[in-house]
């Protein structure tokens, strides 16, 4: 067994991708489905690209919305004023969502500050009416005075719910090795909430809902569905809690539907609540607010940034597509948190963002990105293009393209912190 397979192995992420050099993210398979994965997501050979992943039902299923307009898009010739587009399109977005209410702001504890690495950090958990604590850490640079603007920045999924905020961070000298090498594969070795924070930023990273603090833990659910896995801080459960969470990942999926909410709502109202929190700081601008992400980051950010007009500009990341790329190519590489049930037949994917024009919107994408095919990527910016330019707003949107596999390197970070200096600090 070579070095690195044997360092995902003790990350619980062997049989989920090794496709040029990366790891899957959003990855949902079980231990049973893991060797029926193929090592190539995105290598459909070119008699297989006319396939669909559901075989012959995908040209029917497809064809229910193809070709024409959801019901709701702005795109659409009888909305002409933005406003109340909106006003409509938003209520019915959470109407599908079924965005639960989760209490009042939540008291604040703050258990560490310290600085490091240029900054002033914090470590401080808030509790919800349910689960344990949210944990979240605050970053800012050392000897800042005055008002900040400020970033709420979201880790991504990357098939690892033992960890969330420490994705993205780097808070001591003796990082976790998992975390090191995570941050070396997608952000080209980088701890971006660091790094943008040092730019003159106050940047909050939360611990996102089942992952790190907010994780289900195996002592929660009955003994028959732990599958003999323990909670423990050691590689080999980090691994096993992995594995453990990617099979549960369904099950709590169906559970949120049965309880009349869905798992971006709870990504959402959890999210909003950080949101809330940030907004109390004295520290904090609040007319100058950003967020962003990867991957499950770029999601969450897809959902805030659309449903939050605080959010003043936003960043995401290897997260924009169509529902038609999921439904036919791309939906077994991704994870439960994505769906709405119903929605696709009032808005496409990319136009849940659009929702927030004409506020300024980044979108990163890279070219080679395995979780999603190049034309449907292509499809998602001109859907975004179209809204933000029939809403008078072109310049407010913006969409790169990067070559290589799904990541979020230092260039296309230089490219996101500028779109944050430039709407946030003007």
């Amino acid at each position: 067994m070579s070095k690195r397979r044997e360092f995902l192995k003790l990350a619980g992420l062997i049989g989920l991708d090794i496709s040029g050099g990366n790891m899957l993210p959003l990855s949902t398979f079980g231990k049973s489905a893991q060797k029926h994965v193929p090592d190539k997501f995105d290598m459909a050979t070119e008699d297989e690209k006319d396939l669909s992943i559901i075989g012959l039902y995908g040209s029917w299923a497809n064809g229910l919305n193809q070709n024409k307009l959801p019901t709701l898009s702005f795109r659409r010739p009888e909305f002409t004023k933005v406003e109340s587009w909106r006003k409509a399109a938003k209520q019915r977005l959470t109407e599908r969502m079924g965005i639960p209410e989760i209490g009042g702001l939540p008291k604040v504890t703050v258990h560490k500050q310290y600085t490091y690495d240029g900054l002033q950090i914090e470590e401080i958990t808030w509790q919800l009416p349910y689960g344990r604590p949210t944990a979240a850490i605050v970053l800012k640079p050392v000897n800042a005075k005055e008002k900040l603007p400020a970033i709420l920045a979201f880790h991504d999924h990357a098939a690892n719910k033992y960890f969330g905020s420490q994705k993205i961070t780097k808070t001591l000298d003796n990082q976790h090795p998992l975390m090191k090498y995570h941050q070396e594969q997608y952000y080209t070795g980088l701890a971006w909430a660091n790094e943008v924070a040092k730019r003159g930023y106050v940047v909050m990273v939360p611990d996102a809902f089942a992952f790190a603090s907010r994780r289900v833990m195996l002592q929660d659910v009955p003994a028959h569905l732990r599958n003999g896995v323990t909670d423990g801080t050691d590689n080999d459960s980090i691994a096993a809690y992995n594995e453990w969470a990617a099979g549960h990942e369904p099950i709590l999926a169906k559970s949120l539907f049965c309880a009349g909410t869905s798992w971006p709502a709870v990504f959402f109202a959890e999210d909003k609540k950080a949101l809330d929190i940030l907004c109390t700081r004295p520290d904090v601008d609040t007319t100058r607010i950003g967020c962003g992400g990867l991957s499950g980051g770029g999601l969450r950010t897809t959902f805030m940034a659309g449903l939050d007009t605080r959010i003043k500009c936003c960043v995401n990341v290897g997260f924009t597509t169509t529902w038609s790329d999921f439904l036919l190519n791309k939906a077994f590489t991704h994870t439960w948190m994505v769906y709405v049930p119903m929605l696709p037949n009032e808005l496409d994917f990319p136009e849940i963002m659009g929702l927030r024009v004409p506020l300024a919107t980044l979108v990163l994408n890279d070219s080679e990105d395995q979780l999603y095919t190049l034309p449907e990527m292509k499809k998602a910016e001109k859907i975004l293009t179209e809204v933000f330019t029939k809403a008078g707003a072109a310049d407010r949107f913006k969409c790169s393209y990067y070559p290589g596999l799904h990541k979020f390197d230092g260039a296309m970070q230089t490219e996101a912190f500028d779109w944050f200096d430039r709407w946030l600090k003007a």
